[in-house]
C-alpha cells in the first residue's frame, strides 16, 4: 500500500508499532496458534528483505533484534528455518559470515 505524500519512515513506525503490539498479546495470551503461517511468512519476508536492504547501505548495519527481548534459542530457531527455506546449509553460511568480517575490514 502506497499513499501520495506520506512520508515511509513515519507509516512504517506506527505500523511496526501496531505489529509488535498484536504480536506480544498473541504471545501472552498463548493464541499463537491463530496466527496464520502464510501471514507470518509475509511480515518475515518483508522484513528480512527490508533490513537486507538497509543493511546494505549503512557501514555497521544496526542490530536486527533487541537482545535483551529475545533468547538465544528463539534466534536459532528463526535462523535455522531461514536457511533451510533458502537451501542453505552452515558452510554457506560461514562464507557469508566470513566475506562481512572482510569487507568490513576485519581479520578473521
Amino acid at each position: 500500500m502506497t499513499i501520495e505524500g506520506v512520508d515511509p519512515g513515519a507509516e512504517f513506525g506506527g505500523v511496526a508499532a501496531a505489529f509488535a503490539e498484536v504480536a506480544e498479546d498473541t504471545l501472552t495470551s498463548g493464541r499463537v496458534s491463530q496466527v496464520a503461517s502464510s501471514d507470518l511468512e509475509r511480515v518475515l519476508t518483508a522484513a528480512v528483505k527490508l533490513y537486507a536492504a538497509k543493511a546494505g547501505t549503512e557501514p555497521t548495519p544496526a542490530p536486527p533484534v533487541s537482545a535483551d527481548k529475545i533468547t538465544p534459542t528463539e534466534i536459532v530457531v528463526v535462523v535455522s528455518e531461514l536457511m533451510r527455506a533458502a537451501n542453505l546449509n552452515l558452510f554457506d553460511l560461514s562464507m557469508w559470515y566470513r566475506r562481512a568480517s572482510i569487507a568490513g575490514g576485519g581479520s578473521q
